[in-house]
């Protein structure tokens, strides 16, 4: 069975900096794409960072140049490097995991870890 634990959430006030860490167990993490989410009250999930296999990054508009997803395969983790954070980032993020072998997509998730930026 695939499981992603996440880790790092917290409260933090606004300019401050929190990185979050996503462990997979249950497969082999380097064929994974993965994507940190975030969901604030009452807002839709939307997609904050991901990373493929191979390495290649993409950010949403509102965190690029404050946030950095990066993994490391040998420890099946990947972080969310958040700096600069505002109040708007509050929110609880996810990490996913993500796979499409024959065409057909496989998405593994973790428990959601809350990040709250506020004074």
């Amino acid at each position: 069975q695939v499981q992603l634990v996440e880790s790092g959430g917290g409260l933090v006030q606004p300019g401050g900096s929190l990185r979050l860490s996503c462990t997979a167990s249950g497969t082999i993490f380097s064929g994974y794409a993965v994507g940190w989410y975030r969901q604030a009250p009452e807002k839709q999930r939307e997609l904050v960072a991901a990373i493929t296999s191979g390495g290649s990054t993409d950010y949403a508009d509102s965190v690029k140049g404050r946030f950095t997803i990066s993994r490391d395969n040998a420890k099946n983790t990947a972080y969310l490097q958040m700096n600069s954070l505002k109040p708007e980032d509050t929110a609880v993020y996810y990490c996913n995991a993500n796979i499409t072998p024959w065409a057909k997509r496989y998405d593994y998730w973790g428990q959601g870890t809350q990040v709250t930026v506020s004074s």
